[in-house]
């Protein structure tokens, strides 16, 4: 099997805290939307766009190799810690959600690190309502059972990959909304009819939960092009 070149890299993560009190946890579709507006508002931060800013070297270290999300939980202290450390907060619904600047895999912040990553477990109390017509919408597999954390990195992925693969007409209009969108899972026949729109979307390597090469999410952002 021929190597991946993006796996002779070094390799960084991008970090994500959802806040989550155990008397108050949030809505699971609140923290996967959320979590995908983040990392577009953080890819958008002149930090990150301009050629000078202190987090450009490495966010482009990290799309040299692979775009590896890793969301943890936090509350109490653990949260205000977290807070503390140079960032973007976005607060979606009864989510709130803090990306970082990307780091190695293997040496990461102490108050970032010993936070949980398993265990992620979030709930809808009842179905989520229909997309508004218009917004981009990231379609998770059906097929496929993910934890919040997990659906959250994908759900990220998605947006980043639709976010990288849009024009300028797509951009601007999805900036110019804060980054609207909506995450919902595709019944199996329209995930079907998904596959089969050339729409971007999310092979995952397996490192967690599914097995390599599973499809997690398709982004349909068609709403934007017209």
């Amino acid at each position: 099997m021929t190597e991946d070149p993006r796996d002779l890299e070094p390799q960084y993560a991008l970090p994500l805290v959802i806040h989550v009190e155990k008397a108050a946890p949030p809505r699971r579709t609140d923290a996967l939307e959320a979590a995908a507006r983040a990392v577009l508002v953080f890819l958008t931060d002149p930090r990150v766009t301009e050629p000078d800013g202190e987090w450009h070297d490495r966010v482009q270290a990290w799309t040299d190799g692979r775009i590896r999300k890793v969301v943890r939980r936090a509350r109490g202290a653990g949260w205000r810690r977290a807070a503390e450390l140079p960032g973007v907060t976005l607060t979606h619904g009864t989510a709130e959600v803090r990306v970082y600047p990307p780091v190695p895999v293997d040496d990461w912040p102490a108050d970032l690190s010993r936070l949980q990553v398993s265990g992620t477990d979030l709930e809808d109390p009842e179905t989520p309502l229909d997309p508004p017509n218009g917004s981009p919408v990231l379609y998770l597999n059906p097929h496929l059972s993910m934890s919040a954390g997990k659906a959250m990195a994908q759900a990220g992925h998605a947006a980043q990959i639709a976010w990288l693969e849009g024009g300028t007409k797509i951009r601007s209009e999805w900036q110019g909304s804060g980054f609207a969108l909506a995450v919902r899972t595709a019944s199996p026949g329209q995930w079907k009819v998904l596959e089969d729109a050339d729409l971007p979307s999310v092979q995952d390597a397996g490192f967690t939960e599914v097995d390599p090469g599973s499809l997690t999410v398709i982004a349909d952002v068609r709403g934007l092009r017209g």
